[in-house]
């Protein structure tokens, strides 16, 4: 990911990158040659040698509250990738240290800026759908293997839970609002492989009922979709199909059948059009079209569906778990 970001930031106008700080001296060598700006194995001397606005973290989670409490400290902006932290806690205290140095704390939902999702939300709040009744999401592929097999250990990943199904959860959040119910199973609770594969149902305020299906357990690939069902229409979205989005609208004549639109929206680089926001919130303090309080709000569903699992039951959620 730290590579990917690094390529966007070369690619917006009015971004200069300054640096890359990774403790892997071959990974490091083989990115900064790439990019072409001096490496660093210590992010200290990287913030002593380069005058930064900005700093990137595309750490595994575990090391995110840390690195953001000290990057505010020395006075700078954080873009922090998904998800915002582990616990709660810890993103509480990432978002205190951001109000309390007066940075910005951007978390890196980046499926708010893929223009198919864009699309479907725009559907379900202009209700081109009608009432929704249900959606289905799936994400994932084949077990990833990071830096000290870091996704494999719940202390630093969280689990497919929080560093995948994120994704679809802050997707939902953005288009539905609050949940009120979770209930979720998990291949995890019958085999000890961190080749993980999870069922989650969520309940929204509005009445709405999502089935989230995540892996890590595939063969191989990656891809991701939804169906996104309402009185008046249908959105089928499958990234693995050669027209991976379909939108299906009743006709105004009760006797016609239904339409099908393909479309085969033209892709641009959601990582360079994410960090041109982020600039720009920085910058010119934009609002932001993903916020701190959401990666928390994201953090919280992904925490029930690991707790339902670990129970065996539904959670209930309330209002009232605010962040600051």
């Amino acid at each position: 990911m730290g590579r990917v970001h690094a390529k966007a930031w070369q690619a917006i106008a009015g971004a200069q990158l300054m640096g890359l700080v990774d403790t892997d001296p071959e990974a490091l060598s083989a990115v900064g040659n790439d990019m072409g700006v001096p490496g660093y194995r210590d992010l200290d001397a990287a913030l002593r040698d380069q005058d930064t606005d900005v700093v990137d973290v595309c750490l595994p989670t575990h090391l995110h509250r840390a690195t953001a409490e000290s990057l505010f400290s020395a006075g700078k902006h954080v873009i922090c990738e998904k998800p915002l932290a582990l616990t709660l806690e810890d993103a509480r205290a990432m978002m205190e240290a951001a109000q309390a140095a007066q940075r910005k704390l951007l978390v890196g939902h980046v499926v708010r800026f893929f223009p198919v999702y864009q699309q479907a939300r725009r559907l379900i709040l202009d209700r081109a759908l009608g009432q929704i009744g249900t959606i289905k999401t799936f994400r994932g592929g084949a077990y990833p293997h990071g830096w000290q097999d870091w996704y494999g250990d719940p202390q630093k990943s969280g689990t497919l839970a929080t560093d995948l199904l994120i994704h679809d959860i802050d997707f939902l959040l953005w288009c539905l609002g609050p949940v009120t119910r979770v209930y979720a199973k998990s291949l995890a609770e019958h085999i000890d492989s961190p080749a993980d594969h999870i069922l989650a149902s969520l309940r929204f305020d509005s009445g709405v009922i999502a089935q989230l299906e995540g892996t890590w357990a595939y063969p191989k690939g990656f891809s991701y979709g939804f169906d996104i069902a309402g009185a008046e229409g249908l959105i089928h979205f499958d990234s693995a199909e050669n027209a991976p989005i379909r939108t299906l609208l009743r006709s105004s004549s009760q006797a016609g059948a239904p339409v099908e639109v393909p479309e085969n929206p033209v892709a641009v680089s959601p990582y360079q059009r994410q960090l041109e926001h982020f600039l720009a919130v920085i910058a010119d303090n934009a609002t932001p079209l993903v916020t701190a309080h959401d990666g928390y709000e994201a953090l919280a569903i992904s925490l029930a569906i690991r707790n339902s699992i670990h129970r065996g039951q539904a959670i209930t959620l309330h209002s009232g778990n605010e962040a600051p």
